[in-house]
Order: C-alpha cells, then structure tokens, then sequence
C-alpha cells in the first residue's frame, strides 16, 4: 500500500463561498444546491435547505461541484468538524467546506470517502488558530493510504452494502413513524376513530362537547387532563462529573439530546454515581433544546438533566409516543413562530394539557400500532449492530487486518 496525499490523487481541492446575503439576486427562488458544515457526517448529500441562483453562480467565485465530491467540514462546533460527506448532485457550499474532487485514474471516491472516516480524529487534530479551524493545506496535505484501484473497489463496496441495509432500514422506519403518526391524527386530533358500527366518529355525527379547560370541542365521554395523568415521569439529575468514565465501569449515562440517534441513544458515558434512572423502554424526552426530541432508552441507564424519562402507565409505549411526538409539533411551531423553548421545568411538562380518551379507543389504537413500533423498534435494533460491524471493519479494511476475498 502506498501512501499518498489528498492533492495527488485528486482534480481538485477548493472551498465553497457564501454570496452576499443582502443581494437577493443571489437567492431569491435559487435552484442551486448551497450546503453548509452542519449537514455534512452523513454519507450521501442530495439537495440543501438553502439554494443559490444561476446569477450568483455567474457573478461570485463560488465554485459548482461536479457529482461524487468530497465536503470536509473545516469549522465547525461540537462534532461537526473533520466530518466528511459524498456530494452526490452538482452542488455548492459555504466556505466552511473543502470540497476535494477525486481523480477517477488514480483513485475510486468512495473509497477515499471511507478512510477519512477512520481519520475524524486525525483531521480534527490538525486545526489551528482559537477556534480550532482547519484549513484547506490542511487537507491537500493530509495523506491517505491507498492500495490498488481493484482492491479500494472492493474494501467499498464492503462498506457500501452495509450502509444501504442501514439506509433502507430507515426508509421503512420512515414510513412506519409516518403511519402511525396518521393513524394517532385521524384517531385523536380529527377524531375520527371508529365509532360502534366501525364508522369514522365526527363525521359520522358523532357527540361532540365543549371542554372549558381545552377549550375545543372533544368526543363525549373523554375528559381533559395533564401528561403526569397517563404517563409515570422520571426529570434527569446529573451525577457528579468525576464519576463520569468511557471505559464501560458502573451504569449507561445519557446527558441529553446529543446521545440521541434514530430511535435509540449512543452510548459514550458511563457514572459510577447514578442519580435519575430511566428503565429499559422507556421514552427519553430532550428538556433543553431541542426541546421535544424523543428516543428510547435500549437499557436501564442514568439521565442527566437535560431529559426525562416517561413511561405509560397503561403499559405499551405506542399511544404516550404519539401524543409525544404530537406535543413535539407544537413546540417545533412555537420555535418556528419565534417563541423559542430553551427549556421546560418540571411543573410544565408534568401540567402540559391534553385529552384523555376512553380506554376502549386506546386499547384499539395499541392493536394497530404496537406492532407498527415493534417493527420500528427492530429495524432499529439491526441498524445498530450493522453500524458496530461496519465500525469494526473500517479500520480493519482500510490497514490490512482483514482482507476482502474475490
């Protein structure tokens, strides 16, 4: 294997540029993909939330980049520096990201795009200046190992494979969470669960009565109440900060959002110290922003303050996740309005407001979606020890230790 430096296998290393934000020519109904460092860790990147026009492409340096490059995030807070994507449109980007262009006769992109992620570490180490940036020399210097073209084909397609099971995975999830999140609106928003003759219960004329304390209409017999009424809540305490270890010694600690994946947390900290424990199932809540954000404890584990743990008290987690992810919306549309949560106490999300069904409707809305979050809950679960295998192999590929047969 041979090693060799970013710039002498590629086209070409550049950085983005942002136009000016004052000159509307340069965005307004922009086409143009314009992405920047936050979105940059995931594999693949299609499209941005922020586009540029054709005129700013004509009338700025900003570079457009051909399909297949590389973005490294050269600044960044948290974790988002030395995190490295594959462009997969002709796309732009702000200055903060190194865009590398890959010689196709001398190296195979994905490949490349594999081993920058075994050196996250090693880029983040070469960042300079108070705030820690690095700089596209940086990065053309920076070298890689780099064996023959066939066999960097094949260490990727090892790699590839198992990130396409994991991306499938959450395409079904995606469509799963999106299921049952209608079925709990038409049931429980519109109202229009079915009624004794399997009708949908509004529009079938249902008995509607005015609630003083929700203040809307609601199905006869159903009653108004508070979160803490269906669900047994646990607030987060952090343990003292020197019991806190990475070596897997004491109990599974979660500070907050930040350990939050798709479903289920990633464990980095362990206390020997717990305070507040969440138990296996359990429905972890972000208190601080983002307030709302949601995932499953996998494990009996320690929280610190940033969440809190919730449990159904009539059970299954399914209906206390949707009314969860229902309350999430209406902090998402505060946030959006300008009304921004930067935390919520104790009191508040005991007394956040809401409407209790009669069980009847509850235990046949579990029927349908239990099993919709066991599927979720399992996809998840595959997902996980795909990422471990392919974590174990990456480095392992990318040094020789373990080879790929033909």
């Amino acid at each position: 294997m041979n090693r060799v430096s970013l710039k002498d296998i590629s086209k070409i290393i550049n950085s983005g540029l942002t136009p000016l934000r004052s000159n509307d020519q340069f965005w307004l109904n922009g086409n143009i993909p314009w992405v920047k460092t936050e979105q940059l860790g995931k594999k693949y990147i299609y499209d941005s939330n922020e586009k540029i026009t054709k005129f700013a492409l004509e009338n700025t340096s900003i570079k457009l980049n051909p399909r297949n490059t590389l973005s490294v995030a050269m600044y960044g807070e948290g974790k988002t520096r030395g995190s490295v994507s594959i462009l997969k449109n002709e796309t732009t980007t702000n200055q903060a990201c190194c865009n590398i262009v890959i010689d196709e006769n001398k190296a195979y992109y994905e490949y490349v795009y594999y081993y920058l992620k075994t050196q996250y570490d090693n880029l983040r180490n070469l960042s300079s200046g108070v705030r820690k940036n690095l700089n596209s020399n940086d990065i053309k210097n920076f070298e890689i190992v780099l064996p023959k073209f066939s066999i960097q084909k094949q260490i990727a397609k090892v790699l590839s494979d198992l990130d396409a099971k994991i991306e499938l995975n959450n395409k079904i999830n995606a469509q799963l969470e999106a299921m049952a999140k209608t079925l709990y609106d038409y049931w429980f928003v519109q109202f229009e669960f079915p009624d004794v003759n399997g009708k949908p219960y509004k529009a079938s004329g249902g008995k509607m009565v005015f609630n003083k304390t929700l203040k809307r209409e609601i199905p006869e017999g159903w009653e108004d109440g508070v979160l803490s009424d269906i669900a047994d809540i646990t607030m987060g305490q952090s343990p003292s900060g020197s019991s806190y270890n990475e070596e897997g010694i004491g109990t599974v600690f979660y500070q907050g959002s930040t350990d939050f994946g798709s479903r289920f947390p990633t464990v980095r900290k362990y206390t020997t110290e717990p305070s507040r424990m969440a138990e296996k199932g359990d429905i972890l809540l972000s208190v601080r922003a983002p307030v709302g954000t949601l995932n499953q404890a996998m494990e009996s584990c320690c929280i610190g303050r940033g969440l809190a743990a919730l449990s159904e008290k009539e059970g299954s987690i399914s209906f206390l996740w949707s009314q969860m992810e229902y309350f999430k919306q209406i902090f998402d549309r505060r946030n959006s309005s300008g009304t921004t949560f930067g935390s919520i106490t104790k009191n508040d999300l005991f007394s956040l407001k809401l409407c209790i069904p009669n069980k009847e409707v509850v235990k046949a809305f579990k029927i349908i979606a239990d099993p919709i979050h066991d599927k979720i809950i399992v996809n998840s679960k595959q997902n996980q020890k795909l990422a471990e295998l392919r974590d174990w192999l990456l480095p392992m590929l990318m040094n020789g230790q373990v080879t790929v047969g033909k």
